[in-house]
């Protein structure tokens, strides 16, 4: 790319010379005959020469406004009232160098490309200071993929705020860990974080464990007892799986994050608190809404900071990282004397698909520490049995069976998944790749919700 000089000088004729001899060495010139006018276009200039007497605003004057702009565009002055004072006050303000007229253009041309040089070595060295700070761990995060330093770039941020997250991605990418960068690179890190999972607790004890109850607000209700988001006041909730949360529980944390006050069950005392959400899901929440089972206002009040989590396919570029995080991890406690990984390791785990993403890889990793015997898991040591191979591609999946509607083959499939499950709608949920709402509306639909 050629470089870009801005001239500002008030002599046209110097202007014009300067301009000529620029331009046959390389260069792509801006000319202005005052400040002002230089000012316009010094936004895209590498570099700045400028006369220090300038009609108005002098060759100082734009100097300053130029390094509260742009700190880093070389500027030059050029004077005909030259003197050591001049001089210094020029390099004082921040000048790169220094010309006094008349000069030559060889002498010139020296100092315009020692100073594009010196600005050359800056900006190598910038990079390279960003390079060295740039995290490639974050707390037990590993990730030198460029999607996951966006993701650590954008924990910095986020974290000193109170503003509300959701994390999406499938299962197995980290959004635990995530949501704990978060609060504990917080003003909140010494106050409590609680981490409700939204599958694990069944929906008629969803009320009481997210809100409490007082004594006597149903049977065996022996004394009063708060609530999830009572023990994370002041601090930071994590509600992991919040695609599952039945509606009626929506409304609920809808004034949550509204109003930062709720009641606790069979009491209408109404308590306010103060608690950071962080919430999380591997569900489509706009499938969701589309549906029905997901409030549009909670989605939106949920969405102040969304995170998406790429799956672990789309950064393979991290396992070679992940694998040595792991073996250090792992090793000592499972007893294995493994202190590395083969290439050949490397390259059968980086051909591998990973449906289970970054928890799947470290079960993987600590079932191969275990069974190898030597210092070095090769890729015979590396054990994908129990997981997944690849899909089939799709000329060899079945169609529908003959004579079977679309409908008939769907419902026959959600009964099966109940029996699997022994009737557990969240269990049958997730082996369908659905949300608890999703399945409890598709059972409505099917007649079998009673």
């Amino acid at each position: 790319m050629k470089r870009r000089i801005l001239v500002v000088e008030d002599e046209e004729k110097l202007r014009r010379v300067i301009e000529l001899q620029l331009v046959s060495s390389g260069f792509d010139v801006d000319k202005a005959a005052t400040a002002e006018e230089g000012l316009k276009v010094v936004d895209r200039a590498d570099l700045v020469l400028t006369d220090f007497k300038l009609p108005r605003m002098d060759g100082l004057e734009l100097l300053a406004v130029i390094r509260r702009q742009n700190a880093q565009v070389p500027v030059i002055v050029m004077t005909a009232f030259g003197s050591v004072e001049t001089a210094v006050e020029s390099m004082k303000a921040g000048a790169t160098d220094f010309l006094l007229k008349p000069f030559s253009l060889d002498h010139l041309m020296q100092v315009i490309q020692k100073a594009l040089e010196v600005r050359a070595l800056r900006d190598e060295n910038r990079q390279l200071k960003a390079e060295l700070g740039r995290r490639y761990e974050f707390d037990n995060i590993i990730g030198r993929s460029g999607p996951m330093q966006e993701i650590f770039a954008a924990i910095e941020r986020v974290a000193p705020s109170r503003a509300t997250v959701l994390l999406a991605g499938e299962s197995g990418v980290g959004k635990d860990l995530i949501a704990r960068a978060i609060h504990f690179h917080s003003p909140r890190r010494d106050r409590p974080l609680v981490k409700i999972n939204c599958t694990a607790i069944p929906e008629n004890l969803m009320e009481s464990e997210l809100f409490g109850y007082e004594k006597g607000a149903f049977t065996g209700a022996n004394a009063s007892k708060p609530g999830k988001f009572e023990q994370a006041d002041t601090g930071t909730v994590f509600l992991d799986e919040i695609g599952d949360v039945p509606p009626n529980i929506q409304v609920k944390l809808l004034r949550i994050l509204q109003e930062r006050e709720f009641e606790r069950l069979g009491s209408n005392v109404t308590r306010h608190i103060d608690v950071r959400v962080v919430a999380a899901t591997n569900q489509d929440l706009r499938a969701a809404l589309e549906q029905g089972t997901f409030r549009e206002d909670l989605y939106y009040r949920l969405n102040v900071v969304p995170l998406n989590i790429p799956p672990l396919r789309e950064r393979k570029g991290d396992i070679p990282f992940l694998v040595n995080h792991f073996i250090r991890k792992l090793a000592p406690d499972s007893g294995s004397r493994v202190e590395s990984v083969t290439d050949a390791a490397l390259q059968k785990l980086m051909e591998y698909h990973w449906p289970g993403n970054v928890r799947e890889l470290e079960n993987v990793i600590e079932r191969s520490l275990v069974m190898c015997g030597g210092t070095q898991l090769d890729a015979a040591d590396i054990r994908l049995e129990g997981a997944r191979g690849p899909a089939r591609p799709p000329s060899e999946q079945r169609f529908l069976p003959e004579g079977v509607t679309l409908d008939e083959y769907e419902q026959e499939i959600i009964r099966e998944a109940l029996r699997r499950a022994e009737g557990n709608k969240s269990q049958a949920a997730r082996m369908l790749g659905l949300t608890r709402n999703a399945l409890r509306y598709r059972l409505t639909q099917m007649g079998l919700e009673a």
